[in-house]
């Protein structure tokens, strides 16, 4: 069966599956809207909040990355992962005991000011928007090379497929939604993965296979991509540092109190029904999760290594003749992403880091996944398979972002702000409008991306670590800081992230590559622009803790509140006795 036709059916077969689960699971009040009714077991919620997380950048941005970046890429497997230890240990089951809908009705109760929860509401809406542009446009990426349609008819079509599941069905709809999607996007993973690591190494473990040598050879994977790169004039791949120790130590930790941070996983642990299955369930999501990030590193060294045994030809007196290149050079040159320059006319691909003679003037990092089956010459359902996945990862966290921004429109805005005596139908109407909204802002970012798109998912993150991370830490282990501390902490770290980077915006780009270059050299003390959050969340934290040292305490029963939420369930009865 042809390529086409086989990714239409499954594609469409998959998409079939998440709107009848959405009509199934359709939320007729607002707990089931915003929190699935509280009643998601925690294994379930776990492969839902991997679903949620492992969104496009995961699925199909950070192995290309990786492919690039080699060592320097570490930052984000580590970062991204060590995030949910902050989240099992530190927020999700203290949150879950709070039992609210939202990170800013818990902002609000805690720092007893309506101020403070419109804050964190801005503060989320900014976050949820830069994050869900990178969503949209690996929807679009999906659909322009697999259904061979424009970008601009498959965001239209992805936009639908999210309009109708998570207007329909809400957070109990997204639930379950995203558990299919999570099966779906980690098949389209791994299978391939499997496939290629036993091309190349005769291993079908692609972790053993990193670590593996070539078949037929005594010459270890890694040692013969090194040797590849360099070849041609690129860095080491295992030895590729990016920037300095500084950093990387700052790329990782603001990746990981971002994870932390981010409004759309933190809600997914008031869904449980007790406090010890947030915790558990967050564990749950870290085994789901490492079963790509630990994938992730072969798949981006294999895929380097194939694009550049199929290119450069290594052993070969030439580089390959573009007259005979394979089709799956065809196919992606049709998409704009992939594209060629004979600068030199001698009709040979001449593939180097070096810009004036570098031929490949093209190559968008998002492909490397999407193309590695192709690459590799795997069958077609494989290859139909992985443009299933992409899209179940890029459409599972489009949707969680939406549903926090429709909650904190619906729930916070208008029901805790304007409108505190609406009705549960009239919120719950105003919540399905409020997501339709969202879509559609969503789709108009993913139409006309703004120009540091590039960057969006690391600064997603560098803003919920510099805004949302440090408030919820010290809402809950401390009852000192006051509601003026807070908001100026949120105000004060939001707005030097996002300074710096629009300060550096024109090299955002530059900064989710590789290619550092001299542009490191007007960055504060060498921190690059998407690990900037960290800087930020230390702002946040020295705002507010000189502002509350110089305004009144809480009032007594916030600081009870405080109490109440950090006592382990059973420990208050236990005491009585």
């Amino acid at each position: 069966m042809e390529l086409q036709t086989l990714t239409y059916i499954v594609v469409g077969f998959t998409f079939a599956v998440y709107i009848g689960i959405a009509i199934w699971a359709r939320a007729g009040s607002t707990k089931e809207f915003y929190v699935a009714g509280g009643g998601v077991h925690p294994i379930a919620n776990g492969m839902a909040t991997a679903a949620d997380w492992m969104s496009a950048a995961s699925f199909i941005s950070m192995a290309g990355l990786i492919a690039y970046m080699g060592y320097g890429g570490s930052v984000f497997l580590m970062g991204w992962t060590g995030g949910f230890v902050l989240l099992a240990m530190f927020l999700a089951p203290y949150l879950r005991k709070y039992g609210k809908f939202t990170v800013p009705e818990f902002i609000g109760d805690r720092f007893y000011s309506n101020t403070a929860r419109m804050v964190a509401v801005v503060c989320l809406i900014i976050i949820s928007v830069t994050y869900v542009i990178g969503q949209m446009k690996g929807v679009g990426v999906a659909f322009s090379r697999f259904l061979e349609v424009s970008y601009e008819v498959g965001l239209l079509v992805g936009m639908t497929i999210v309009f109708i599941y998570a207007v329909v069905g809400g957070m109990k709809g997204i639930t379950y939604t995203q558990i299919a999607q999570y099966c779906v996007l980690i098949l389209a993973y791994t299978i391939p993965a499997v496939f290629i690591s036993l091309n190349l190494t005769g291993n079908p473990i692609p972790q053993l296979g990193l670590g593996s040598t070539i078949s037929g050879t005594d010459v270890y994977l890694l040692d013969r991509l090194d040797q590849v790169v360099t070849e041609i004039g690129f860095s080491d791949y295992t030895n590729n540092v990016r920037g300095s120790t500084l950093n990387m130590f700052m790329y990782t930790l603001s990746l990981m109190i971002g994870t932390a941070g981010l409004p759309h996983v933190i809600i997914r642990f008031f869904t449980v029904p007790k406090v010890k299955d947030a915790r558990t369930s967050a564990g749950w999501a870290l085994i789901f999760i490492a079963l790509l990030y630990t994938t992730a590193p072969a798949v981006a060294a294999m895929a380097r290594l194939n694009l550049h045994n199929t290119i450069n030809q290594p052993g070969s007196a030439q580089s390959l003749e573009y007259a005979e290149r394979p089709q799956w050079f065809k196919n992606w040159e049709k998409t704009g992403l992939l594209a060629f320059e004979d600068k030199n006319g001698d009709g040979y691909i001449q593939y180097t880091p070096d810009a004036t003679s570098n031929e490949m003037v093209t190559l968008d990092r998002d492909i490397i996944v999407l193309a590695n089956p192709e690459i590799a010459k795997l069958p077609n359902w494989v290859i139909a398979l992985v443009a299933a996945g992409g899209l179940a990862a890029a459409l599972s966290t489009a949707a969680g972002l939406l549903l926090a921004i429709a909650s904190a429109i619906s729930h916070d805005l208008l029901k805790g702000v304007m409108m505190p005596d609406i009705s549960e139908k009239a919120e719950l109407l105003a919540s399905r409008i409020a997501m339709a909204g969202a879509i559609g802002v969503a789709g108009y970012l993913g139409f006309n991306p703004p120009d540091f798109a590039a960057g969006t998912v690391a600064l997603a993150f560098g803003l919920a670590a510099s805004s949302i991370f440090p408030v919820l830490m010290m809402g809950i282990f401390n009852r000192r800081i006051t509601k003026e501390g807070a908001i100026a902490g949120m105000i004060a770290g939001i707005s030097v992230t996002l300074f710096y980077v629009f300060q550096h915006k024109g090299i955002m780009f530059v900064a989710s590559t590789a290619y550092l270059g001299d542009m490191k050299e007007n960055w504060f003390f060498g921190i690059e622009p998407n690990a900037f959050g960290a800087v930020g969340a230390v702002v946040n934290f020295a705002v507010a803790f000189a502002v509350s040292a110089v305004t009144k305490a809480p009032p007594q029963d916030v600081q009870d509140l405080v109490e109440f939420i950090r006592v382990p369930v059973g420990v208050e009865a236990a005491q009585d006795h």
